[in-house]
This record gives structure tokens, sequence and C-alpha cells, in this order.
């Protein structure tokens, strides 16, 4: 197992085992593959990784275009302040903008009320050669609903217990629904942003005392920081549920930006790769095609560039 892959397999959240979040690290100084170094070294490390694995992304990109074959959906869930807005920015950073969809799920309309909790979901998956990115998803439905079950009230929902098993039932729909996507060839990849409650703390004091970065904050994310046992109970629940096979959950620290990115990239570079792409092949017809093109592109007199002092005259 190369590299990459050993930093996926230290974060992945095994099927059906439990994520067991209250151990993982926040910060990946426990080992591992960028672990065991001073934070100035660990910063300096992931920095390179990061650097590394948007150039490669770049180019795993246009594979996935160019063969036409698969999509990859990509979900981000975290508490407030993890870092996923700053994860989406710099790990896309390389790719072109045309294949990349990045959704942001936010409260439901009235229309979306009016239908499954997946419907909204479903129409914003990405086509094929595309990736998608959800930031938030349908895991809302299993993660802050849990935490405030009152909020199912708005969705009309058909009397009936509310207890653990409509959760169970409510894992066993969206693992469904994942196994169809990738069935029909949309592979997910799926990371939760592990922050510690101390780093959360840090942001939000950050973002208070900058006044270019307060409207960043929101104040009803502190009446939520206050119950933040509930959400990690309610995290450790969906993640131990729904890390599957066909779309696994992969607990990524998020107390250093840097480490997050890089940790991110990794994943997904290993997801796509995979895949198993193969370039288009050309038929033996366009090939032919393409090699009287050629000999006509070849039979062309190019015009000579200009000189060096022919350049600067034009630009004075």
């Amino acid at each position: 197992m190369n590299r990459r892959g050993r930093i996926v397999d230290a974060l992945r959240v095994r099927p059906g085992s439990p994520a067991g979040l209250a151990e993982r690290d926040t910060r990946w100084s426990d080992g591992g593959e960028l672990g065991g170094l001073t934070e100035p070294q660990l910063d300096a490390a992931a920095r390179v990784l990061l650097k590394e694995g948007v150039s490669q992304l770049s180019d795993a990109q246009e594979l996935l275009w160019a063969s036409d074959r698969y999509a990859l959906l990509v979900i981000f869930q975290a508490m407030d302040a993890a870092g996923k807005d700053s994860a989406i920015e710099h790990v896309m950073s390389g790719v072109n903008p045309q294949g990349v969809d990045v959704v942001g799920f936010r409260t439901p309309s009235a229309e979306e009320l009016d239908h499954t909790f997946l419907w909204r979901i479903s129409k914003a998956v990405p086509e094929r050669g595309r990736i998608g990115i959800f930031n938030r998803s349908h895991y809302e439905e299993v993660i802050a609903l849990r935490v405030h079950p009152e909020w199912l009230e708005a969705q009309k929902l058909p009397a009936g217990d509310r207890g653990p098993g409509f959760w169970a039932d409510r894992y066993t729909d969206i693992n469904a629904f994942e196994h169809h996507l990738d069935r029909n060839g949309t592979k997910v990849v799926k990371f939760f942003l592990h922050v510690s409650k101390d780093e959360q703390h840090r942001r939000f004091m950050a973002r208070l005392d900058n006044p270019n970065k307060e409207w960043k904050f929101n104040a009803a994310d502190v009446a939520e920081r206050a119950l933040w046992q509930d959400y990690q109970a309610a995290y450790e629940a969906a993640l131990s549920a729904t890390s599957t096979d066909w779309a696994p959950w992969y607990v990524v620290p998020a107390d250093q930006k840097s480490v997050t990115q890089a940790l991110v990239a990794a994943v997904i570079l290993e997801t796509i790769a995979d895949m198993g792409l193969r370039w288009p092949a050309v038929s033996a017809a366009v090939h032919e095609a393409n090699a009287r093109a050629r000999k006509v592109l070849e039979a062309e007199q190019p015009s000579p560039s200009p000189r060096r002092g022919d350049q600067a005259a034009l630009r004075g």
C-alpha cells in the first residue's frame, strides 16, 4: 500500500464498526503518515502533500471528464467553523470549475418539505464526468434533526414513533440511496471534519476579533455549541450506521486547516484512482481522419514568431 493509501486507510470508518470519534485525534499528532511531528513540521509537510494533491487532482478530473463513465460526489459534514469552506476552496483550487458543482443545503423550502427528505438531494447529484460537492447534505436529516427532533414537525410526516427505530429507518434509506448511486456510476465519498471544541472556540473568537471576518460569525452557532455532546452522539451514530463499502466515511482531523486540506485531497485522489478510469479509445476511422488532418497542418507554413525587439516595439 502506498503512502496515500495508508493515509486513506487510517481515516476510514470501517463498515459495521463504531466511528469512535471520542478516540480519534483532531490534530493528527498521534502517529500515522503525518503524525509525530511538531506543529510547524506538520504544517510544512501538509502543505507539500496538498500541493502535490492539487496538481494530481487536476489531471484526475480531466480523466474523469474524458472517460464520461463515472461521477464523483463529495460530501462534507462538520460542526460549525470546522473548515468545510476552506477545504473545498483549497483542495479544488486546481480543477476546472466548469466540471465541478458545489451545493450548500440550507433550511428546506416549502416545496422541498412536500417531498421526501432525499428528493432535493437526488436532484443535485452530479452528472457523469463531473465532481459534485455537498456542503452539508442529507445527513442533516439524521444529525441536526436528531438533536432537534421538534424540527421534524415541518416535514408533515405520517404519525408514528420517533424513537431509535425511526432513525434506523432513515439510515437504511440513506444507505440504499447511496448504494443506488454507486451501482449507477456515482462514487460517493464522505468527510466528517473532526474539530475539537477548544479549536471551535478559538475560531469563533478570531471571527469576532477581526472586523473583516465578523460577518462569518453567527450568534446562533453559540446556542448549537451548547449542544456539543448531543451533536457528537448524533454524528457517532450516523457515521457508524452509514459508512459502507460503497460510500465510506472518512474522519479527518480539523484542528489544523493545512492538514485537513491535504488529507481530503489524498482521499479524493485515491477514490478516483480506484475507479480504474482509462482515456477514451480512438477508433481506426477517427485515427485515420486525424492522420489526414495532421498532414494538412504539417503542410502549412507557420508565421515566424516576432523577434524580441519587435515584441518590445509592439508593447511600446
